[in-house]
């Protein structure tokens, strides 16, 4: 399973990322196509956020928001049943917009979706003898965090490759979810960035296509402008 494309993505699939940015271009502010591109040098694509069977819109959009401002690209999410993971604007501030939200509906599809593209898939577990802060970041990583009652469902434990702990220090025996995603990713995207040297590792097709998505993020009836402009063009 992908994300799924929508109207801003078949336009960029028919012009391409490069026509489309230059045809919006005129209509940014040189401050916005700065910002855009600062962002996009800082993002993480080996770097995932994998959330079973969350229960609380509040704590679902929250890691929608956090995800987002981590710098990390992609947010996997599993919904068992006619569940939905909420992305509600007051909470995310829209910034589910910025990111792909991939949704599943079971874990083990998902975590195997992940290690076919090359990354290591770690629960989050209390007592988990590896820590956030110990676990090799050499390669592209994913972790996966359970809902806020029961956890990770024992099939997604299972079908990972080891389990993580986030490291406690006072009588509380968890973190609230969103802040176990904010803390684990934050501190994992640290450690990545430092190994790479470099904020951020977008493959320079995808960071293109961002880039076009985004300019026409910033402008209103961007699809329509740019299919009056080049579909013109080609008639």
């Amino acid at each position: 399973m992908s994300a799924v494309p929508d109207a801003i993505d078949r336009v960029i699939e028919r012009y391409g990322a490069e026509t489309v940015c230059s045809t919006l271009q005129p209509m940014l502010t040189i401050e916005r196509i700065t910002r855009i591109d600062s962002v996009l040098a800082a993002r993480l694509a080996s770097v995932v956020t994998l959330v079973e069977d969350t229960y609380d819109p509040h704590n679902a959009a929250a890691t929608i928001r956090t995800t987002e401002a981590l710098g990390l690209q992609e947010l996997h999410v599993v919904e068992p049943g006619d569940e939905r993971f909420s992305a509600a604007w007051g909470i995310t501030r829209g910034s589910h917009k910025w990111i792909d939200l991939v949704r599943w509906k079971d874990p083990v599809p998902a975590i195997q979706s992940l290690r076919s593209r090359g990354f290591r898939v770690y629960a989050t577990l209390p007592g988990a003898k590896e820590s956030i802060e110990d676990v090799d970041v050499g390669s592209p990583l994913a972790i996966a965090f359970g809902n806020e009652h029961a956890g990770l469902s024992k099939a997604a434990i299972d079908a990972c490759d080891g389990a993580l702990g986030v490291p406690m220090f006072g009588f509380s025996e968890s973190f609230n979810l969103s802040v176990t995603v904010g803390l684990a990713m934050s501190r994992i995207a640290t450690r990545r960035r430092t190994h790479l040297g470099n904020l951020g590792d977008l493959p320079e097709d995808k960071r293109r296509h961002l880039r076009a998505r985004w300019f026409a993020y910033k402008i209103r009836g961007a699809e329509e402008i740019i299919e009056r402009t080049l579909g013109g063009a080609r008639a």
